[in-house]
């Protein structure tokens, strides 16, 4: 198989295994907690939790061909605000990611993907492969605060590193 292929849906499942690990490490939080602006880029865990929800539906839909996709959608940091809800669209928005990747083939990676940043009017194309790529990159990143504020309030999240994901 494609070694793009492969390191793709290694990535699909570890961001699986990753936002298990970070929700149920949130759930055991109060969920003012949840809330609470802790001075990272979105504020609190709560806030970006919901900008990957939202983020990665965003580029999903550019992948399929929506140049405008954040027309189509809400885009909210503080929806959904039920902890419930969200951890249903996170299980759902996960199992998306891992279909979309393991229906890619050889020929999805050649392609461009086309968009207008922020409802802008300048049209960006890029190379299939660093969007992908970057979806995955801009999970970890921003799991990465989300670890660190979940560790400055107490709560423990799995191991992040690649080689632990079974």
């Amino acid at each position: 198989m494609n070694a793009m292929l492969t390191h793709l849906r290694l990535m699909a499942r570890y961001n699986t295994w990753q936002n298990r690990s970070l929700v149920m490490a949130t759930s055991g939080l109060e969920p003012s907690a949840r809330w609470m602006d802790r001075g990272a880029f979105f504020g609190s865990i709560g806030a970006t939790f919901n900008h990957l929800l939202w983020d990665d539906a965003l580029w999903l839909a550019r992948f399929e061909g929506n140049t405008r996709p954040e027309q189509d959608m809400d885009v909210s940091l503080t929806e959904p605000g039920d902890w419930g809800v969200f951890k249903a669209q996170r299980v759902a928005q996960d199992a998306t990611i891992e279909a979309w990747v393991d229906a890619l083939s050889e020929d999805d990676l050649k392609g461009v993907i086309a968009w207008y940043p922020g409802g802008g009017e300048v049209r960006v194309e890029k190379p299939a492969t660093v969007c992908f790529a970057h979806l995955f990159n801009h999970q970890t990143h921003h799991r990465g605060q989300i670890h660190g504020m979940l560790t400055a309030a107490g709560a423990m999240p799995e191991a992040t590193d690649l080689p632990m994901l079974a």
